[in-house]
């Protein structure tokens, strides 16, 4: 079963977004980096995330290391409208059969997507996990 809505889903496997991959380098400054190749397994709900030489990148190196990692998929509809899925979790770096960093979810915020209301709707996720609301 997914950790995501119906509503998260459709908007993760619609139109082509580039999205933001968050990571934390060796002395815990933040990295943020965008990625254009993403991809959300819809039954396990694991985010993976390649590219061009990716083995050799910042955010795989800083993920190998801290196992952990964030991705924002975004945009604005006009005039108006922003909407949007953050998801943080645990992370792994791969090198088989093709270099990625693959995102297994532990909390997804989303905004703005089809139920009209207002705000950032945040919840726990995962093995366990049952925070329907709550801190974003």
């Amino acid at each position: 079963m997914s950790a995501f809505t119906e509503a998260e889903l459709t908007y993760l496997h619609g139109e082509r977004r580039l999205a933001r991959l968050a990571t934390v380098g060796p002395d815990g400054t933040p990295h943020v980096a965008p990625v254009g190749m993403w991809s959300v397994d819809p039954d396990s709900g694991v985010v993976e995330v390649t590219g061009h030489a990716f083995a050799a990148t910042k955010k795989f190196r800083d993920v190998a290391r801290t196992h952990r990692a964030a991705i924002v998929v975004d945009d604005v509809l006009p005039p108006w409208q922003p909407r949007g899925v953050e998801i943080r979790g645990r992370a792994e770096a791969v090198s088989e059969p093709k270099p990625a960093i693959r995102i297994h979810p532990e909390r997804i915020i989303a905004w703005g997507l089809d139920d009209g209301s207002p705000g950032r709707h945040g919840r726990d996720v995962g093995p366990g996990k049952s925070d329907e609301g709550g801190r974003a």
